[in-house]
């Protein structure tokens, strides 16, 4: 599969404010920003559907990406995007300036391997409970992974895997676990299947009415 090219051509915003925002969005515009480094906080315009198209792939949420502002280029990541709720539009992206040499805090998805060959499930008929999609990271841009993945083949029923169980690449650091060992959260666990109790089909049975003994003042009446 050939490397996905996530270069996105861009123009320095004037006018700012809701109103021009509005504007952009008519025109099939996205309004944007570029912002840390060593540089300026920059506000941007793009075209909406190409960047829309873009974030169709998981990709784009993990890889350096590549503002193209004017001619002049710019390596960044994506850090934060809004959408409308309820139509498929964008409505305002940030972006993160990328510096040789200096660490990024991002989050790459977590793909999970072997879930349905897992001993737990194959064998024991588990059902596999994800507890995190995805994880914080700390790495040079040069490191950065497109996503991490665990493999569940081995985990039985009750079984777990923590933060401290990821296979890590190099130069990953997990931003959890730097808060302490208590941070060391469950990313992924086998749990036994949920044993609905069976509902009693046995009808209760309703004993026939009894007639009741005649008095003797009914039976000297009948007579």
């Amino acid at each position: 599969m050939a490397e996905l090219d996530f270069t996105i051509k861009a123009s320095v915003r004037g006018d700012k404010g809701k109103g021009a925002s509005r504007r952009l969005r008519h025109a099939d515009k996205v309004p944007a920003i570029l912002y840390g480094g060593k540089g300026e906080p920059v506000a941007l315009e793009m075209d909406h559907n190409k960047v829309n198209n873009m974030a169709d792939y998981e990709a784009f949420y993990s890889h350096i990406l590549t503002l193209d502002i004017d001619g002049k280029k710019e390596q960044c990541i994506l850090k934060d995007m809004q959408r409308h709720p309820f139509k498929p539009k964008l409505t305002h992206l940030d972006f993160q300036r990328v510096e040789k040499g200096q660490k990024l805090h991002t989050h790459v998805p977590l793909h999970f391997l072997n879930e349905t060959t897992a001993k737990g499930v194959k064998e024991e008929g588990g059902v596999v409970v994800h507890h995190v999609n995805d994880v914080e990271i700390l790495v040079l841009p040069k490191d950065l992974p497109e996503y991490l993945e665990v493999d569940i083949a081995e985990l039985s029923v009750g079984d777990t895997i923590h933060l401290t169980d990821l296979n890590l690449p190099k130069g990953v650091e997990l931003v959890e676990l730097t808060k302490g060992e208590d941070h060391d959260q469950a990313v992924v666990s086998v749990s036994a299947p949920r044993v609905e109790k069976e509902e009693d089909e046995e009808e209760t049975v309703v004993p026939d009415e009894v007639p009741a003994e005649k008095s003797k003042d009914d039976a000297a009446d009948e007579e």
